[in-house]
């Protein structure tokens, strides 16, 4: 995947990921992150709980959300230097 790929693609999910975080549907943007997890390499995939109980949604989301920006950015490091 080139760096213009990943960027219109992690840019679309961010995208959701905030308007799904704003409206307060932490399901939904809980889901987003682990679709934005899956878009990484392996050796840069945060490991992940699954999300069993949806009350503890948001907990989730703010225990992953920048373990996952940070990656991405890694990522993005990555792709650049290619």
């Amino acid at each position: 995947m080139s760096l213009q790929e990943f960027d219109a693609l992690i840019d679309r999910m961010k995208s959701a990921f905030e308007y799904a975080e704003n409206l307060g549907q932490y399901v939904d943007a809980a889901k987003i992150l682990f679709q934005m997890n899956e878009q990484l390499p392996n050796d840069l995939q945060v490991p992940l709980e699954e999300l069993d109980n949806p009350d503890l949604a948001k907990s989730f989301v703010m225990r992953y959300n920048s373990g996952i920006r940070s990656a991405i950015v890694d990522y993005r490091q990555r792709l650049m230097n290619f």
